[in-house]
């Protein structure tokens, strides 16, 4: 497995997909997850060489020797490190969810590295747009007719009036999935077990994020953006994503239907077909 070594000398791992065109890196979420849950993107390894970082301390890559490297903004270095390793002048940039503050926040730094900027299903922390439960429930009630539905919703609404428990947050899973299916439910256990809980405790610690400051350089960042949300995600509501894609210039916002928080898996072609065309080469 190809590898390269960060700026403090942790050995990161990255996985490679497809043969055609310039990579895209693909920065996984979780947040602190290794990036094995995204697999080919529904195949969109058939239209662009894919990067898919382990994120230190992820996955195949080494654990850094000072925990305090796993907060979001410090994650930047390694994908400018990862950026030279490749021996690109710029990047064609994709995140999701979490992974999108990374990948956000890269842009900022080194807003001409960036060719083309994807953001899926993204989470809004680093520009500090709030979510009000009552985005979440109305979103969550697009589902009234699921057979879950009735355990999920009684779930959300105790995380929502701050009573959650850990069965609180494992219920409402069927509200990132447009179809909570085997497959689905396979993805999820998977998910869990493949995420860093010390890594991501660190990630949003003090000082990872500036909002004001993030959103003023996104308003002048003219490079395409292309920002997908789903039709169904809880995680990401649309009223959400739509705000966030209203940071840039000139966003495209797409909405997914059907879609939850992996819109690959909900729906390959049309996630496909969507963003391969935003990623098109010149």
């Amino acid at each position: 497995m190809p590898a390269f070594s960060a700026y403090d000398g942790t050995k990161l791992a990255y996985h490679v997909f497809g043969e055609d065109g310039p990579p895209v890196i693909c920065l996984p979420g979780g947040p602190m997850q290794a990036s094995a849950y995204l697999g080919e993107l529904g195949g969109l390894s058939a239209h662009r060489r894919l990067i898919l970082p382990d994120l230190r301390g992820t996955g195949s890559s080494e654990a850094p020797k000072d925990p305090a490297t796993y907060r979001c903004d410090r994650l930047v270095d390694d994908v400018e490190a990862l950026r030279e390793h490749l021996g690109l002048d710029t990047v064609d940039l994709l995140g999701h969810s979490a992974g999108t503050n990374p990948a956000v926040l890269y842009t900022v730094r080194h807003p001409k590295r960036v060719r083309r900027l994807a953001l899926i299903t993204p989470s809004v922390t680093a520009v500090g747009i709030a979510v009000p439960g009552e985005v979440r429930r109305e979103t969550a009630l697009l589902r009234h007719d699921e057979p879950w539905f009735a355990e999920a919703f009684a779930a959300l609404e105790d995380i929502t009036a701050g009573r959650a428990t850990a069965g609180s947050w494992e219920a409402i899973a069927p509200f990132l999935y447009g179809r909570w299916d085997a497959a689905a439910q396979a993805h999820h256990i998977a998910g869990g077990e493949q995420r860093n809980e010390e890594a991501a405790a660190v990630f949003g610690a003090e000082g990872a994020f500036e909002p004001a400051a993030t959103r003023a350089a996104l308003a002048r960042f003219e490079a395409p953006v292309r920002v997908l949300a789903g039709q169904f995600d809880l995680n990401s509501p649309v009223p959400a994503v739509t705000e966030f894609a209203g940071l840039f210039p000139s966003a495209e916002l797409v909405v997914q239907p059907g879609a939850g928080h992996f819109p690959w898996l909900d729906d390959p072609e049309r996630f496909v077909a969507t963003t391969a065309g935003f990623l098109r080469l010149e």
